[in-house]
């Protein structure tokens, strides 16, 4: 095997989900140990996470039948149906069609889906209803999709196409979002810039997306052969290597942009990779929002659970307001933290180790053994990170993230 081989399988580790688990499972090791830096973890503390998790989840969803942890419940905002809608406008095209358009949508508002400030609201015109945070850019992100945002064919608004994304500016964003002084959205020109990003990998990354040169694209290269099961993991990997060079190039190994992977000194590993730690967190959230979509189209997810739990604030704000973890020094709570903080990383590892903990004990308790890690996550820990943050704070997380808008 050639050096450039070496290198480069190694970089591959990092895009692999058992590596995220791996790492953090390391920092997690040593923060039980007493020797991380940064936090201190209390495992008498999970079971009270998990108790208020399985009284949220039950509530949300009394017969227990929960859905996915995924873009389509914000699309749910209001009580409103909205994927009902889009399903009456693809009326009379096939599963294919369908599942592309369905794709499309999903990646252009998951990658849309960074925190989007305290401030900010969104007015759906069509409901009259207001939204905040992510059911807001959810809700704005989809009314955009509906109204052609992003297409650049006038007689097939419903798809996301390369050309219509090399224009996307902070402007345009914002009159999506309808963002302004008065209404301020965090990181609108990253997240302009992210999708500029995504219409040079959707024009550039053929074999992903094929001669369509949208998100959909995806649809008919993990389908290739009539193939009808589709591992998780398979997904995420396509999605990591498809998207790499829409991330910002700070992370690299041989010339590979490693998106959301940081540094930390308790992270492991050998050879090129050691001490970096992934998280893929937007790419998780994009391959958990994605498994409707194939399967409304007839395709079986297979191994879910390979995907980790989602290190943002809800869940990591849930350990932190629950106990499970305590700042060391507790003056890091008062000023934003750079995504790329050991603090951050820190609190983002342990997050995804622990959620795994936290599962267990809530299927535990709602005597579901086989429950999906996406449908915990659903039930949830994010919802009930939430809540505990509007009880204790009036809904800011417990730390203070200083966000480009394509991280958290």
């Amino acid at each position: 095997m050639t050096a450039a081989a070496v290198a480069g399988a190694q970089v591959g580790t990092l895009l692999d989900p058992a590596t995220i688990r791996r790492r953090c499972a390391n920092i997690l090791a040593a923060a039980d140990a007493g020797e991380a830096r940064h936090f201190r973890v209390d495992r008498g503390r999970v079971a009270a996470a998990a108790d208020r998790v399985a009284r949220v989840t039950r509530r949300r969803y009394p017969d227990l039948a929960i859905p996915y942890h995924s873009r389509w419940r914000h699309f749910e905002a209001g009580g409103v149906d909205r994927a009902a809608a889009l399903a009456r406008a693809l009326a009379g095209r096939d599963a294919a069609a369908c599942a592309r358009a369905r794709i499309d949508l999903a990646v252009i508002s998951v990658l849309l889906d960074a925190g989007a400030g305290a401030a900010w609201r969104y007015v759906e015109p069509e409901t009259g209803q207001s939204f905040m945070r992510s059911e807001g850019l959810g809700v704005a992100s989809f009314r955009a999709f509906m109204a052609g945002a992003f297409s650049a064919h006038a007689d097939d608004p419903l798809r996301v196409d390369a050309a219509a994304l090399r224009d996307v500016d902070a402007a345009s964003l914002a009159r999506v979002f309808q963002a302004s002084d008065i209404n301020p959205l965090v990181g609108l020109d990253g997240r302009a810039a992210l999708l500029r990003r995504l219409g040079g990998a959707l024009a550039t990354k053929r074999q992903a997306f094929g001669a369509l040169a949208r998100p959909g694209g995806l649809f008919d290269t993990l389908t290739a052969g009539a193939r009808t099961t589709l591992s998780a993991t398979a997904l995420l990997q396509t999605l990591l290597d498809a998207l790499s060079g829409i991330w910002l190039a700070g992370n690299t190994q041989d010339g590979v942009a490693l998106g959301d992977t940081w540094r930390h000194p308790r992270a492991g590993g050998d050879g090129a990779t050691a001490g970096w730690v992934p998280f893929h967190k937007l790419s998780q959230w994009l391959a958990y929002s994605l498994f409707e979509p194939f399967e409304w189209a007839g395709v079986t997810i297979a191994g879910g659970d390979a995907l980790t739990g989602l290190p943002e604030y809800r869940n990591g704000g849930l350990l932190l307001d629950t106990g499970v973890l305590t700042l060391v020094d507790a003056a890091a709570a008062r000023a934003p933290l750079a995504v790329g903080s050991e603090t951050v990383v820190e609190w983002r590892a342990l997050t995804v180790a622990l959620l795994d903990d936290v599962a267990a004990q809530v299927r535990q308790r709602l005597a579901r053994p086989d429950l999906p890690l996406a449908c915990v996550l659903e039930g949830g820990t994010w919802a009930a990170g939430r809540e505990l943050a509007q009880e204790l704070r009036g809904g800011d997380p417990p730390l203070a993230i200083a966000s480009d808008g394509t991280v958290f």
